[in-house]
């Protein structure tokens, strides 16, 4: 049974979401504000799974997304909002959330993006006898404790951000389209347009690729992308569907 820590203030939404999180066979338990709801994500850390609301009394679930991001690092975390704007989808996003639904939002939906959420998480479990270091040039991913640093400087990666890199790495010299990209980063269940993988590959060169002298990660037109390990040849360079530099 899979434990979800649901953090909302509002009392009849709280209510029908706990009931409907039950009949679908999870143990919840419900906060009402950020300060409560932050000392029982640190409390108990054998939480699967919290849904969090971004207004809340007390403390705001933007801070308390970023105090539980400084200790549990994987812990798969739903955003819930009344307010659609961009920036707050960004900031939480940039913050470390996994997903985010805005309200009124389908049961369906929800429930959907939970199962979705949890089954990738389970899936990302690693066996103890499998390595627990990816490394590529001078960028090695620590799979434990999720730390990436690149010649020797630290990197600050979200849970999203880890796992899309971790993905290429894993299949560095193939081509990954952006359907292949979605599926395995996002789930199969992702609802969304898949210029999402745009907007991340675009976060991971400001922090990969940017500061260094080498570019790891390949734009191939019209398909999608790749981390390229013949660093002389694809240094800074967009590759056509030949996975060669355009003539």
């Amino acid at each position: 049974m899979s434990r979800i820590l649901l953090i909302e203030d509002e009392e009849r939404i709280a209510r029908v979401l706990k009931l409907e999180l039950e009949h679908e066979g999870y143990e919840v338990r419900t906060e009402t504000d950020g300060r409560s709801g932050l000392s029982a994500a640190m409390s108990e850390p054998e939480w699967d799974l919290v849904l969090l609301d971004i207004m809340l009394p007390e403390m705001s679930g933007l801070e308390v997304l970023r105090r539980i991001r400084q200790v549990h690092a994987a812990l798969p975390i739903i955003l819930l909002t009344a307010r659609d704007a961009v920036p707050d989808r960004v900031s939480g996003l940039d913050q470390g959330a996994n997903d985010y639904i805005t309200k009124p939002f389908a049961i369906e939906e929800l429930l959907a993006r939970i199962r979705s959420l949890l089954r990738h998480t389970n899936a990302q479990a690693l066996p103890t006898e499998q390595p627990h270091q990816l490394k590529i040039d001078e960028l090695t991913m620590d799979l434990k404790s999720r730390a990436v640093s690149r010649e020797g400087t630290a990197i600050d990666l979200t849970p999203t951000e880890f796992d899309l890199l971790r993905f290429l790495i894993t299949h560095k010299d193939e081509v990954m389209s952006r359907e292949q990209i979605i599926s395995e980063v996002w789930g199969y269940d992702f609802v969304g347009d898949t210029n999402v993988v745009d907007v991340y590959i675009r976060y991971l060169r400001q922090k990969v690729d940017k500061p260094f002298s080498s570019k790891l990660i390949q734009t191939i037109r019209g398909i999608g992308y790749m981390i390229k390990y013949d660093l002389e040849e694809a240094a800074g360079q967009d590759l056509n569907r030949d996975g060669q530099p355009p003539s």
